[in-house]
């Protein structure tokens, strides 16, 4: 399991202009549906491995409009900055593998949207609103 904490990684006390009300709401719902996911993999035996950089499962979480400019790769309009994404440590794409399993039936069941695994090598990228195409998986 992962908390809002977590998520944050102190850089809501970092940047406390910027981590509005409206992104803390967004996180905490965010966190909790990552929540329901993860107890319903672990329920079949699978827990996610933890990042020892980071000391939480959570590679990356909430990011500022400037961190996430610095970040390698990440999207313009991240949902990592509206409090709407989370990257969970997924060295060997074994939490990838689940989800292409069971998220896309299930998609509802959780609220959660996976970035396909082709484009997250060593993460899982989940998020709590809908992709453009709406599909449960879904290209970057």
């Amino acid at each position: 399991m992962i908390t809002v904490e977590e998520y944050f990684a102190g850089r809501d006390k970092l940047y406390p202009e910027e981590c509005t009300e409206e992104i803390q709401l967004n996180a905490q719902l965010l966190v909790d549906r990552v929540n329901a996911l993860l107890g319903e993999m672990a329920r079949m035996g699978l827990v996610p491995e933890v990042n020892p950089l980071t000391g939480s499962c959570i590679n990356s979480g909430w990011r500022p409009p400037e961190l996430n400019a610095r970040t390698p790769g990440a999207a313009l309009r991240s949902k990592h900055m509206t409090g709407q994404a989370v990257d969970l440590h997924d060295p060997e794409g074994v939490l990838d593998d689940w989800c292409m399993q069971y998220l896309p039936p299930m998609s509802h069941k959780w609220g959660l949207w996976l970035e396909h695994p082709s484009a997250t090598k060593g993460w899982c990228h989940l998020q709590c609103v809908p992709p453009r195409s709406g599909n449960p998986v879904f290209y970057p």
